[in-house]
C-alpha cells in the first residue's frame, strides 16, 4: 500500500504531461491551419540528382529554427531520401506523406549545426530555404553519409539559378 499512491501519482503526473503536450500540438496545428499543404511529386519526373538518404528533420519557420510547423506532417521527424527531379526537390518520406518543393519556391540551399530537436556538428545539416505559399520555411535534411551533403547542396543551387 506504501507504494501504491506513489505510483498512482506518478501516473497522474505523467498522464497530465502527455495531455498537455497534445493539447500544444494541437494549438500549434490550429494556429498554423492556413498554411496550404505542400505539393506532391509527380510520377515519371525526371531524376536530377539522388537519392540521397538520411533523416528529415522539420520544417520551420524561416529564420527561427524552433517553430516548427506542425501541420500536413511538416513536423515529424522520419527516414527520408531527397531527390532533386525537373519539378523540385522531392522528400520521399517514410510513413507520412511524400512532398514536392517545386524549383521556384526553392530559395536557398545551406548547412547548418542544428535545427529543432537535432544538433549535430557543424555544418551536419542540409537547410532548404523554400517558400509555401505566402510562408517563408526551412526544411532540415540530415545526409546518412557526409560525402553526399555537398554535392547535393551544390545541385540544388545549381538548379536554382538555372531555374
Amino acid at each position: 500500500m506504501e507504494r501504491l499512491t506513489p505510483t498512482l501519482v506518478l501516473i497522474a503526473v505523467t498522464l497530465v504531461v502527455f495531455a498537455l503536450l497534445w493539447w500544444g500540438w494541437r494549438r500549434r496545428a490550429g494556429a498554423q491551419s492556413g498554411l496550404p499543404a505542400p505539393a506532391r511529386p509527380r510520377e515519371g519526373s525526371t531524376v536530377l540528382h539522388g537519392p540521397v538518404d538520411g533523416m528529415y528533420v522539420a520544417t520551420t519557420s524561416e529564420g527561427d529554427p524552433y517553430d516548427r510547423i506542425a501541420v500536413h506532417g511538416l513536423g515529424l521527424r522520419t527516414p527520408a531520401d531527397v531527390v532533386l527531379t525537373e519539378d523540385g526537390v522531392v522528400l520521399d518520406r517514410a510513413g507520412t506523406g511524400d512532398f514536392l518543393i517545386p524549383w521556384a519556391h526553392v530559395r536557398s540551399a545551406r548547412t547548418a549545426q542544428g535545427m529543432i530537436g537535432k544538433f549535430v556538428e557543424p555544418g551536419g545539416l542540409v537547410i532548404i530555404g523554400w517558400t509555401l505559399g505566402d510562408t517563408a520555411l526551412e526544411t532540415g535534411f540530415r545526409t546518412r553519409a557526409a560525402a553526399d551533403r555537398a554535392p547535393l547542396i551544390t545541385s540544388i543551387r545549381r538548379s536554382i539559378e538555372e531555374d
